[in-house]
């Protein structure tokens, strides 16, 4: 599958929008999902390493993948929503990476390093 298939498809099932402001409720609704699927991920990992010693099943490994698809879903919706798309965001992503691996910057904190 091409990404800007995956961004066809998703798209198709964001439902409509309502206006409020420049932050629209269907903007905020998108960002804050994204939010409780990073929380179910990183849920799922703390169980992990509380009560497996962090050793990952295959049964789990899939329910992590299947949660990063709904990460996935609402990172695409809120690029949307932005006048972005994941081709867009991604090239970006790298752009900064490879521009503080350059620099020496990779470790530590701040996002405008």
């Amino acid at each position: 599958m091409q990404i800007n298939d995956y961004t066809k498809t998703a798209l198709s099932t964001l439902g409509d929008e309502h206006a409020y402001g420049e932050v629209t409720p269907k903007l905020m609704a998108q960002v804050l999902g994204l939010v409780g699927e990073s929380g179910e991920v990183a849920e799922k990992f703390k169980k992990i390493l509380r009560d497996k010693q962090g050793k990952l099943s295959e049964e789990e490994k899939k329910e992590l993948v299947k949660e990063l698809g709904d990460i996935l879903w609402y990172i695409n919706a809120v690029a949307h929503l932005l006048g972005s798309n994941l081709e867009e965001v991604a090239k970006a992503n790298n752009e900064k990476l490879a521009s503080r691996k350059n620099r020496g910057v990779l470790s530590g904190s701040g996002d405008n390093r």
